[in-house]
């Protein structure tokens, strides 16, 4: 409880004091109830949509599906369950659908956005006849979605990829959200089936360092799904110099899945190469198909390789400057002694001539008396 006490001192101007008193007084009583307004507010949780599903366990031993994988003929149907639980806090009705699936630019699997209409398995699928069923299910309710899937009687051989949908709309201020989650399905069609990944369009470039043996050999190539196959890989790129020497550890990668008729551009970079002059970049492709998906037969890995070139302009560079150096010495030294040769020869043939010029007085000396005696 607000508790107010006013002065008993007198004031000219009591009534006025009284009611900014009174007016104070109701201002701190709002101010002291607001923050428990505030904190009730916060305190109630604001309702949340959730959306999970899966397949239907086979039995009630076997573990969990976490995709539908079928091997169908053409002309075949099957019937199967699709499992949508209600993972929010507010009762929500929920579309149920399938859709056709492509590989996105990250290689990631996407399906087609709600509205589009399937060309593939996608519209092979139906609930109770129709293309989309519709349940309305209460906080942490699941519910059971029967559906049938009919595959045409002309269905090329290969795996065909969809997905089953479920998409909640809920208003977000003033826009309408579509949420969804979304289940992988493979029909494969038996037949000719040809499991074929291949490497086209590699090219590499070389970033070297200060270090002579510490560049970057950086590899770019195209890997394509030209077969009817959905497949993934492991990635081995390799830096050979000659005679198939290994210059730099091995780097391996992973590429995921990739449905038939795909393709992805990779970009792979090896560190510690060495500017040996002649790389030879080497990629080799293993393909592989999902723990969960059905055996296609062997499958041929695939290698493919290109040249480069490296040049160790900083090391030619310091042998340039170290040859220049080294021939400066030589010649500075040859210069040297050519000029210590000619001084030693100048030095000596002043000594011989200055030793004949003292010579000739005293033979002219030597020689005068004998002249005056003939006189």
């Amino acid at each position: 409880m607000l508790k107010i006490t006013f002065s008993a001192r007198p004031n000219a101007r009591g009534p006025r004091s009284l009611a900014i008193a009174l007016i104070a007084g109701i201002a701190l009583s709002l101010a002291a109830l607001a923050p428990a307004a505030t904190a009730a507010d916060e305190a109630a949780p604001e309702d949340t949509i959730g959306i999970s599903a899966k397949p239907q366990a086979a039995d009630e031993n076997s573990a969990g599906r976490t995709r539908f994988s079928y091997q169908m003929s053409p002309g075949q149907n099957l019937d199967d369950v699709y499992v949508v639980t209600n993972s929010g806090t507010t009762a929500q009705t929920f579309t149920v659908f399938a859709t056709d699936a492509f590989n996105t630019a990250e290689g990631g699997y996407g399906l087609l956005d709600t509205g589009v209409q399937p060309a593939d398995a996608g519209a092979w699928v139906r609930f109770g006849g129709e293309t989309s069923v519709t349940a309305a299910l209460q906080p942490g309710e699941s519910r059971e979605i029967p559906f049938s899937l009919v595959v045409p009687a002309d269905a090329s051989p290969g795996d065909h990829a969809a997905g089953m949908v479920v998409s909640a709309l809920a208003d977000d201020g003033q826009v309408l959200v579509d949420r969804r989650v979304g289940t992988r399905l493979y029909v494969r069609v038996p037949g000719d089936l040809q499991p074929n990944l291949t490497v086209d369009g590699m090219s590499a470039s070389y970033t070297p360092s200060i270090n002579p043996l510490a560049g970057e050999a950086t590899v770019t190539f195209t890997v394509r799904n030209a077969g009817n196959v959905a497949l993934s890989g492991d990635l081995k790129t390799e830096i050979k110099g000659l005679f198939g020497i290994g210059l730099a550890p091995a780097l391996e990668t992973e590429v995921d899945e990739m449905l038939p008729g795909s393709t992805r551009t990779v970009t792979t970079t090896v560190s510690g190469v060495g500017q040996w002059v002649f790389l030879n970049p080497v990629v080799t492709l293993y393909p592989s198909v999902d723990a969960e998906a059905l055996n296609p037969g062997p499958l041929t890995s695939v290698t493919r390789d290109t040249i480069l070139f490296a040049v160790p302009w900083v090391l030619l560079g310091l042998i340039v400057l170290g040859l220049g150096i080294w021939g400066w010495i030589v010649f500075s030294r040859r210069r040297d002694a050519r000029r210590a040769r000619a001084w030693i020869e100048y030095t000596e043939a002043e000594a011989r001539r200055k030793a004949e010029y003292e010579r000739e007085p005293a033979v002219v000396a030597a020689a005068s008396p004998t002249r005056s005696e003939s006189s």
